[in-house]
């Protein structure tokens, strides 16, 4: 029996134990002594590709956004912190670790709008506004909207501004399976930068913590972390295609493509559902996502999409841990393949992939929250 790493709450009673020991230690971070300590050689990455450390010391580093100052903003989750990392002298190197709020409830989700700091706790989101000139003395937040559900599992969030200038908030079922009358509930929300005009996009997503929209299309893509205790194969992961609002992904009655589900399933058929556009791995946790829009990688590269892996915690035999790729023909999902690994060393890390952003030089940034550290890919021609 499995779950997903990012889940918070142990279901199996027999595996108490283990799942505490191994919990535990996944949520400390690595020593925080300095890059030296971080092992970046044993990353594998397809030729020409080399990857280094833009910030170590970012204890529970999780979800990024880009200001248009160049400041690195990260939320984090059982920290209660959200730090601003500035680049003031250009070397493609943090210049400092900057604690912009403390205890906070689970701040994982960060957007970046009109000069202002979005961040998402678990029941509401705050606005830190003209944030890149105070962040030596940050003011005090606005609080948008403060009506989301409280549950803490699945309660943090991933926030974007989509193409449309409005808000996506995802509310995670509270469940590791579960049906709920609250249509809220394993959806994706979107509501205007001010709070209003609140409404649900997409229905029966079970967890999303990462997603994007199309370069071209600007149609939204999210991926989705499967349910768990259904063995150590199934179901999978998720990236998901949601062309149009209104859309149901399946959740709590269809997993993947087609696993029924073995408690709901009989309720609504997999047909009833939309179909994932591409199956990931089974808990492998799959998080961050973002198409990639600069121009340093080679043109296979562009418009294509690359996942951050978590990793499973008690897969029998422990996947992800890694960043993926998944490549993209005629606005379909084709292939998934792996970009980056080497956190997983046997059946232990010493990282753990949560999100990727692209920087304005092209470049791609992942955050690790287990190591508290944030890497630097780059391509050299």
């Amino acid at each position: 029996m499995t779950r997903g790493s990012d889940d918070s709450a142990p279901w199996a009673k027999a595996r108490l134990v283990a799942w505490l020991t191994l919990f535990a230690w996944a949520l400390v971070p690595a020593p925080l002594g300095g890059s030296h300590r971080l092992p970046v050689e044993k990353i594998k990455l397809p030729a020409g590709f080399e990857i280094s450390v833009y910030a170590s010391h970012v204890p529970e580093a999780r979800s990024m956004a880009v200001a248009p100052g160049g400041t690195l903003f990260l939320g984090t989750r059982g920290a209660g912190t959200v730090y601003a990392l500035p680049d003031r002298d250009r070397d493609n190197r943090a210049d400092a670790v900057l604690t912009i709020a403390r205890r906070l409830n689970m701040p994982n989700g960060v957007a970046v709008r009109d000069g202002a700091l979005y961040v998402a706790e678990v029941n509401r989101v705050l606005r830190y506004d003209n944030i890149e000139a105070r962040l030596e003395s940050p003011p005090r937040p606005v609080v948008i909207s403060d009506g989301f559900p409280r549950d803490r599992h699945h309660g943090w969030k991933f926030i974007r501004f989509g193409p449309d200038g409005l808000l996506y908030v995802p509310i995670g079922a509270p469940c590791n399976i579960c049906e709920r009358d609250d249509p809220r509930y394993a959806s994706i929300t979107r509501m205007k930068p001010d709070g209003s005009g609140f409404e649900v996009v997409a229905h029966g997503v079970r967890n999303t913590v990462g997603f994007d929209w199309h370069p071209d299309t600007k149609e939204l893509w999210f991926t989705d972390n499967g349910r768990d205790m259904m063995g150590d194969d199934i179901p999978p992961d998720e990236l998901n295609h949601a062309p149009r609002t209104g859309m149901h992904f399946g959740f709590p009655y269809c997993h993947g493509r087609d696993v029924a589900d073995p408690e709901f399933g009989k309720k609504k058929s997999c047909e009833e559902s939309v179909p994932p556009a591409i199956e990931l791995g089974p808990h492998v946790a799959a998080l961050g996502m973002r198409f990639y829009t600069g121009t340093m990688f080679p043109a296979e590269y562009r418009k294509q999409i690359f996942v951050a892996e978590h990793g499973s915690w008690n897969r029998s035999t422990p996947l992800g841990y890694r960043v993926m790729l998944v490549r993209l023909e005629g606005g379909r999902a084709v292939k998934y393949e792996t970009f980056a690994e080497g956190w997983l060393e046997g059946r232990r890390p010493w990282g753990r992939p949560v999100d990727v952003e692209v920087m304005p030089d092209g470049s791609l940034l992942v955050s690790d929250d287990h190591a508290g550290a944030i890497y630097r890919i780059t391509y050299k021609k």
